[in-house]
């Protein structure tokens, strides 16, 4: 049941419909039992992985709030009794007890993800180190199917229990209201990764219809399927052509190719982010912005806090912090001083922090050493942007640039933008000796005649097609031009006269209908952050 196809948009209705007519403190039933019956619908017998995984993490939350309530009980009980020693000794009792029921927790949980999704690749990686060594081994490879959505779900799982570890909220009590977080059929194929003081309270409260979340919801969706429909799917034919026969172009095809790429994902991702957020708003639930105009960045840095805003938040309050901040980086921190100096020194446990959030980052994405060098390549860029500042500073004073005109933030946005296209190439290439070999190409056999001679229009559009591609990317630039000054769109068109609102509504529908990527031999399924 794809977003973007019929089925789902009957199954809207139906579950709008129902849920709009129960009671409202029964609402949030009708949302668990949708998001089950979705999830059903797609992954069959694999609904059992995420029922199970929803358990584990459940009880975990549990136990971890028990030794909270005992810790807290314990101390306002016989804290006058206890001597300075006592209550730290007690406290660090107390303290390895919940490191153990995180521990196993998060195992467990994070044990179901690589098993399913990374389980081929350490065999087969574990596979050709025997054979360097000199040892046969049987090639063999796990018939497994990727339960929808586990890299999401585990992330918001794993969350969940380091929250209640850390005392931020308690634990829900509820097993179906937590079932209901962890399944929200919206957002569990592509994100956003929620937080449950953030998404879970707004199932509990219920919410009545408004004519005003339908129509904005409904905006929404129909934004969502021009940019999946009209861009993402309609220059994803010249990509897979370009990337499925590297060898034929010149540099200046494929660099074309993976700028295309960077506006497909971009298309794609970020229409299934505003499906789901307009769905959710006509139920009265507001998802976490997940994207913020990220092509309009003037450093990688920018880009990735722009860029899937959920999964880097995660990755900084779970990963980087805990990491960055522990005694052991503090440690290291204070002997690399020692030995390098305080610049080296104060900069070394942030810096090895960040290479690893970024390596998990990109690893998160796929069972596939490119997408870890994916993530090195970003860490890189950033890492090197920051060491490098002081001598960028001198640069720009030497040449008297003016930070603040628009000429100097143009070049800033191109350049981040040419970085992340060039970086793009590892993802989608079907190796990491592909992108590489391609990333060569690009700067040492060009051939700029290709993007003259007609080769463009070999590519699997024709002049109307590419036509339709480039204006619906001006299109999306402009919008998100508007949205980075502020201006908010639907609330401008809702301020509008009737006839011109219904006027845009009707024009964006026929533009689906007449230039939207679809048909019998089309797989509307396949987005591509559903596939990571």
């Amino acid at each position: 049941m794809a977003f973007t196809s019929a089925v789902f948009l009957l199954f809207i209705t139906v579950v709008c419909v129902v849920y709009f007519t129960v009671p409202i403190k029964r609402r949030w039933l009708v949302l668990l039992l949708a998001s089950y019956l979705f999830y059903w619908q797609n992954s069959t017998y694999l609904v059992f992985v995420l029922a199970g995984m929803t358990a584990v993490t459940w009880l975990t939350g549990l136990f971890l709030e028990r030794q909270n309530l005992k810790k807290a009980y314990h101390l306002k009980i016989h804290s006058k009794h206890m001597s300075s020693s006592e209550r730290k000794k007690y406290k660090l009792s107390v303290s390895r007890k919940k490191k153990g029921i995180l521990f196993l927790g998060i195992t467990i949980d994070f044990g179901i993800l690589l098993v399913f999704k990374y389980s081929n690749f350490f065999i087969g990686n574990a596979s050709s180190l025997f054979q360097l060594l000199g040892i046969e081994t049987e090639n063999f490879q796990l018939d497994l199917m990727i339960p929808l959505g586990i890299s999401f779900y585990t992330l918001q799982a794993i969350g969940y229990m380091a929250d209640i570890y850390w005392g931020k909220y308690q634990a829900d009590r509820n097993f179906f209201k937590f079932a209901l977080f962890m399944s929200y059929f919206p957002q569990i194929v592509q994100g956003p990764i929620a937080r449950y003081d953030k998404l879970a309270v707004q199932f509990k409260e219920g919410h009545a219809f408004d004519a005003k979340r339908l129509k904005y919801g409904s905006q929404l969706i129909l934004w969502g399927f021009m940019k999946k429909l009209i861009l993402a799917d309609r220059i994803g034919i010249v990509v897979d052509t370009v990337f499925n026969d590297y060898a034929n172009y010149g540099g200046m095809i494929l660099l074309t190719s993976v700028i295309f790429y960077g506006f497909q994902i971009y298309a794609d991702f970020s229409g299934g982010m505003d499906i789901a957020t307009g769905v959710s708003q006509i139920f009265g639930i507001n998802l976490e912005i997940n994207f913020r105009q990220p092509y309009f960045s003037k450093s990688i840095e920018e880009f990735w806090r722009r860029w899937h805003i959920t999964l880097g938040g995660w990755m900084k309050d779970y990963i980087f912090y805990p990491l960055s901040l522990s005694k052991k980086f503090a440690t290291l921190g204070r002997i690399a001083r020692k030995y390098f100096g305080n610049y080296i020194g104060k900069r070394l446990p942030p810096f090895l922090s960040m290479f690893l959030v970024y390596f998990l980052v990109g690893f998160w994405h796929g069972p596939n050493w490119k997408y870890a060098i994916y993530g090195v390549w970003n860490g890189t860029i950033i890492a090197s942007g920051i060491l490098l500042q002081p001598l960028y500073q001198k640069g720009i004073r030497f040449f008297h640039v003016r930070e603040t005109s628009y000429g100097w933030r143009l070049f800033q946005t191109l350049r981040t933008f040419l970085l992340c296209s060039i970086g793009r190439f590892f993802p989608k290439s079907a190796s990491s000796a592909m992108a590489f070999l391609m990333i060569k190409n690009v700067f040492l056999r060009p051939m700029p005649w290709q993007l003259v001679d007609g080769t463009l229009f070999t590519l699997g559009l024709d002049a109307k097609d590419l036509a339709v591609a480039f204006f619906m990317s001006v299109i999306l630039l402009l919008v998100d031009n508007a949205h980075e000054r502020n201006i908010q769109i639907r609330e401008s068109i809702a301020s509008q006269g009737i006839i011109f609102r219904w006027l845009i509504f009707w024009t964006a529908f026929f533009l689906i209908i007449i230039f939207g990527i679809y048909g019998p031999a089309y797989n509307s399924s396949d987005f591509i952050y559903q596939q990571f």
